[in-house]
């Protein structure tokens, strides 16, 4: 995996939009997962689990072998484990709760439209109450605070205006003419 941090180039941003169309694509897939199952009551769980079994072969075993190839150290302070394995909870329950979300009768497009608009908003806060910029809150540009009024917008007007799929149309009945001819 190149490391990008050193250069200046601009590969963080593929990997940025990967990320994007990955989870875009995250809540549409799970609920057809969840549907897939074929179980009204359990689907949901079932579902979560592959999502575990997927997170095993990718979260564990990939960075595994990027470590042992790059012949890294596996000293992890405490600060790094702790802090990552706090991320990774909180990841897990973001993603089961979108699946509670879907089993509590929520629509695909309007929970991720909701958890993608407002996750941006939760992270800024959080980010600039962790580190606050020059001059305080008082400090910040009004383009930021519009930003968040209109990513708030947004996850709204999605979700008060997301179109509603066709209903599915009726097989046209066919009349079979042999049928009413005489022997």
């Amino acid at each position: 995996m190149p490391d990008s941090s050193s250069g200046t180039g601009n590969l963080w941003i593929v990997f940025a939009l990967m990320t994007v169309a990955s989870w875009g694509l995250y809540g549409v897939f799970l609920h057809m997962g969840q549907m897939g199952m074929g179980d009204p009551v359990n689907g949901r769980y079932k579902a979560f689990l592959m999502v575990g079994v997927a997170y095993m072969g990718i979260a564990v075993v990939l960075p595994a072998c990027f470590l042992l190839a790059n012949g890294a150290s596996w000293s992890m302070p405490v600060a790094g484990w702790k802090w990552s394995l706090i991320a990774g909870t909180v990841g897990a329950i973001g993603a089961f709760c979108v699946l509670l979300a879907f089993g509590a009768k929520g629509h695909p497009a309007v929970v991720m439209s909701i958890i993608f608009a407002g996750a941006p908003i939760v992270n800024a806060i959080v980010a600039i109450s962790l580190h606050p910029p020059e001059g305080g809150f008082g400090g910040l540009r009004w383009q930021f605070l519009v930003g968040i009024g209109l990513a708030a917008l947004g996850g709204t007007l999605v979700t008060l205006y997301k179109p509603n799929p066709t209903a599915a149309k009726a097989p046209a009945m066919t009349i079979d003419s042999s049928a009413d001819l005489p022997r």
